[in-house]
């Protein structure tokens, strides 16, 4: 609890509106107000009532159902996302930590090399070959992911390398697995767990612009992006419209990036011994 008070207000602001966005994603697997994909024109743009809590969109669907359900999309693609950058990254990040020299110059001249293609890029290119979707925009976004995880990898993994129970080891013949998985891994892993928070946060803002230039989520499925995108059609009528998406992807950006400063005040040794 001591460990916990030490994150401040930000650990606990922050997990409140992510538990926010988790339990919004959970409800929309069960239940929305109405079919997000249900048009009903006759009743378009009308204004929020208790049968549309936050009114309708241009071709009459109802809001709140869509921003549930858009928040099942958003945690689908940062899950996904995120879960492919630590796979590959730490695997790369562990392989050039060990293996110095001409195999580890290779690996961060290739995790160089991603970083001139962003999420937005590879998703352009992926969607040229073939079609713009969620799963292409999940390939983009994770793939821009496993360079940044792959960097902090291989600088924390040699921090604990030359550690003097890390040299211990290695000196009493144990392999380098049996090093990664014991002393490497245990060590690194709060750093990776605040990185991914912020990368969580960072593919929710990917998708949300993928989906807005139409290279993510598609029609009829919900999404944050999507519905700034339709909402700039009827800004002046409706600007309602591109609030509440705008305000949902902001909570979510922020409750993340709060949860993650108050992990790093929590988790991070140098941290705690300041205070």
């Amino acid at each position: 609890m001591k460990g916990l008070a030490s994150g401040g207000a930000s650990l606990w602001i922050g997990a409140a509106l992510a538990g926010a966005l988790l339990a919004m994603a959970a409800v929309s697997t069960v239940w929305t107000p109405y079919s997000p994909a249900a048009i009903d024109i006759p009743h378009k743009l009308a204004q929020p009532s208790l049968a549309h809590w936050f009114g309708t969109d241009a071709l009459g669907r109802d809001i709140a159902s869509q921003i549930l359900a858009g928040s099942r999309v958003s945690i689908v693609v940062g899950v996904v996302a995120v879960g492919v950058g630590l796979l590959f990254g730490v695997a790369l990040g562990l392989i050039a930590a060990f293996r110095k020299g001409v195999v580890e110059d290779a690996l961060m001249k290739a995790c160089d090399f991603v970083f001139a293609f962003p999420a937005l890029l590879t998703a352009i290119m992926l969607t040229a070959t073939f079609g713009p979707g969620v799963v292409n925009a999940i390939a983009a976004i994770g793939v821009a992911n496993v360079p940044i995880i792959a960097k902090l990898t291989r600088a924390t993994a040699n921090s604990v390398l030359a550690r003097e129970y890390a040299l211990a080891a290695r000196a009493a013949g144990r392999g380098p697995l049996a090093i990664a998985f014991d002393h490497v891994l245990p060590n690194i892993a709060p750093a990776l767990i605040v990185q991914a928070t912020i990368q969580f946060a960072i593919a929710i803002l990917a998708e949300a612009a993928l989906s807005y230039l139409g290279l993510g989520a598609q029609p009829p499925q919900a999404s944050w992006g999507r519905m700034l995108s339709d909402a700039q059609n009827v800004l002046y009528n409706a600007p309602r419209l591109a609030i509440y998406p705008g305000v949902a992807i902001a909570l979510s950006v922020l409750g993340l990036n709060l949860l993650g400063d108050g992990l790093r005040d929590v988790l991070d040794p140098k941290l705690k011994a300041r205070s």
